[in-house]
């Protein structure tokens, strides 16, 4: 069995925030969090944990290391937030350090712990709560601190000033209409049905999404449009570090971009841990007890398509593909069946991880840990070698990945473990089988 002191990565934002900590710093920041902004769950958490060790087989870290228990959910949990507890916050900076990176890098977040806990302990909560208490004593991993800090200056995690998102959308319009004469991306049209907002990523690095995007509402003949003002990025990586004030700025700069324009329903791409922050966090923490304007995630709005007959495709995606099941919008919003028919009705032959929907293994990119940089790739892909092997037994070369960092992280592990696959969205899929106009 290792221990977190043993596997101590060098990360300039965890180092330069514990050398500014004392350990009565500490007992104050923890107490204060303790008692103003949690409650009976944390309570009854800590008081009902049995350490019966169940949840240990629903890790992919614990699942990936051999059975090491020191990457068990309930060791994570007993290190961390219950030993600040049990110790009314009074520990070292050095100890925070290592708390840091274990609630930063080794957990995902992904809630499969759960479904393994027999009195329904939500860990995923429990190191949610660490890194808030983290983050409120200022020690984070470098790259995530960053991309939060962009969110928080810029209202988009990649710095895309307002002129630059205005460019991206009128030239991927432009791209657009030498394919699809009639296409337009209607910006800031009042009163629309569709307000499409997208994650920061997208323009940066992605753009072709919003083309495809743009060429399955225009096919569809949808009333729809984009704003050209901040609250367009739905991504929040300040979810994830613990920095909950900028979380509720995000969700209701989100919120309001929509009901500046009228608009009737948000519709969100294919992205998981933006949708988290939608329905389960920053609605939360503003208080909202239902949300402002109806919000669908992609997987919803492709498969209402196509209950309505508005995706119309000229054959099935002949190459046999899997499924990935992102956490946030499977286990966090129960959209498994609808993920499955649309793939069924766009692809040929689908073959099925195992296990699969809800009990899937995460990414190991989610949760803001890819954000947290290089320095913890090789958490990442040690972390889950489990899932390398769930994926090359299905004997497929494609994977459907509905989720921005579902991508990225599975890119990586089929990189790292040399598997030969190929991953899309379900957008990419949609663009290549519809009908196009013939020029």
């Amino acid at each position: 069995m290792s221990q977190i002191a043993d596997r101590i990565v060098a990360d300039p934002g965890l180092e330069v925030g514990a050398a500014g900590l004392t350990t009565e710093k500490i007992q104050k920041v923890v107490m204060n969090a303790l008692k103003g902004e949690t409650g009976a769950k944390l309570k009854v958490y800590r008081e009902t944990c049995m350490r019966c060790g169940l949840c240990a087989q629903g890790c992919h870290f614990y699942m990936s290391h051999d059975q090491d228990p020191s990457y068990a959910p309930v060791s994570k949990a007993t290190e961390t937030m219950y030993e600040l507890i049990d110790k009314k916050g009074k520990v070292s900076p050095e100890r925070i350090y290592q708390m840091a990176q274990i609630a930063f890098t080794e957990c995902n977040l992904c809630k499969r712990c759960a479904h393994y806990c027999p009195v329904g302990i939500d860990i995923a909560y429990v190191m949610l709560t660490v890194r808030r208490i983290c983050y409120l004593l200022d020690v984070v991993p470098q790259y995530i601190r960053d991309t939060s800090h962009s969110h928080s200056s810029t209202m988009n995690q990649m710095w895309v000033k307002d002129d630059e998102w205005i460019d991206s959308l009128q030239w991927q319009e432009d791209e657009a209409r030498d394919e699809f004469p009639d296409l337009r991306i209607p910006i800031d049209k009042e009163g629309a049905d569709i307000y499409y907002s997208v994650i920061g990523p997208e323009p940066k690095f992605r753009t072709q999404l919003i083309y495809q995007a743009a060429a399955i509402m225009n096919a569809a003949g949808l009333d729809w449009t984009m704003p050209s003002h901040p609250g367009w990025d739905n991504s929040d990586m300040c979810m994830y570090v613990g920095d909950f004030e900028n979380m509720g700025r995000i969700k209701r700069a989100h919120f309001e971009s929509a009901q500046k324009l009228r608009c009737k329903r948000i519709v969100m791409g294919e992205c998981g841990h933006a949708f988290r922050s939608v329905y389960d966090m920053g609605n939360r923490w503003l208080g909202y007890k239902n949300s402002p304007i109806p919000i669908i995630h992609a997987i919803e709005f492709y498969w209402d398509l196509i209950q309505e007959g508005k995706i119309k495709i000229t054959h099935k995606y002949e190459h046999p593909v899997t499924i990935q099941d992102p956490c946030n919008v499977i286990r966090g919003r129960g959209l498994m069946d609808k993920l499955r028919d649309v793939v069924h009705f766009l692809c040929e032959e689908v073959v099925e991880m195992t296990p699969n929907r809800e009990h899937n293994y995460c990414c190991c990119a989610g949760g803001g840990v890819i954000n947290c940089g290089p320095p913890f790739k090789n958490t990442r892909m040690d972390g889950n070698r489990v899932k390398a092997e769930q994926l090359k037994n299905t004997g497929v070369s494609h994977v459907v990945i509905p989720c921005h960092n579902c991508h990225g992280g599975l890119e990586d592990i089929i990189g790292h473990y040399k598997l030969g696959m190929h991953g899309m969205f379900i957008g990419d899929i949609i663009y290549e089988l519809m009908e196009k106009p013939e020029l």
